[in-house]
């Protein structure tokens, strides 16, 4: 063994004994990555940042960082405009996506707070499938000159929808009180709500829960817009 070798597996050696001292391990397969820059990547102080990251060299991966509790990190592709979004928690998570899907049909496992964030995601599709409809239905009625009463009708059925999903919204983060998914939900989907629901979820939260990132930050929200 040259020198140069016996560097190259030291390195080696070191940065994967880095990695496996942090507490998670993500680890993942981009079908049809020849060669690039992966980042993993999470909010602090309302801006992005880099926490590591791998130069491919084929299309298996792996990265890791140090959380303390589960929060919302992102898988980007430097050069493109590729990022997907999944919700991190200590333990092995491991990515399956491809190239062309990148950021909207990875298989994402090993995250407990990801499988409800995909329930969540994929009714709230659903629901705006259906307002996508209506919206169509109202521009062809429109331009057709329909009554207006009719477009009136159609307007009430968006209206509808509307407040479907947000008592959707409501109920899930009411009925999932044990994950951080819920103050998560609340922070970006229910934050306009009156306080009464926004301290009624706050006050249902877990003792685990409400140490958590997102629990912190609703239980500080909510202090805020009180004054």
């Amino acid at each position: 063994m040259n020198k140069y070798t016996l560097v190259a597996v030291v390195v080696f050696f070191i940065f994967s004994c880095a990695k496996e001292k942090k507490n998670m391990i993500i680890t993942g397969n981009v079908t049809g990555l020849k060669k690039g820059k992966l980042y993993l990547q999470k909010i602090k102080d309302t801006l992005i940042v880099n926490v590591d990251s791998i130069v491919l060299d084929g299309s298996n991966f792996t990265l890791a960082d140090n959380l303390e509790s589960p929060e919302i990190y992102f898988l980007s592709l430097s050069g493109t405009d590729k990022i997907l979004q999944f919700f991190g928690e200590e333990g092995k998570i491991n990515i399956e996506t491809d190239i062309n899907t990148f950021n909207y049909k990875a298989e994402i496992t090993g995250s407990s707070n990801q499988d409800l964030l995909n329930v969540f995601n994929e009714n709230m599709r659903k629901f705006n499938n259906l307002k996508l409809d209506l919206i169509k239905e109202k521009f062809d009625a429109v331009k057709d000159k329909e009554s207006e009463i009719q477009i009136i009708a159609i307007e009430k059925k968006i209206n509808n929808i509307t407040k479907r999903e947000l008592r959707y919204t409501l109920n899930f983060a009411f009925n999932n009180v044990n994950s951080e998914i819920s103050p998560y939900l609340t922070l970006s989907e229910l934050y306009k709500l009156d306080t009464y629901y926004l301290d009624t979820i706050a006050n249902s939260l877990s003792e685990k829960v409400k140490a958590s990132k997102y629990g912190k930050k609703l239980i500080a929200y909510i202090a805020k817009v009180k004054g």
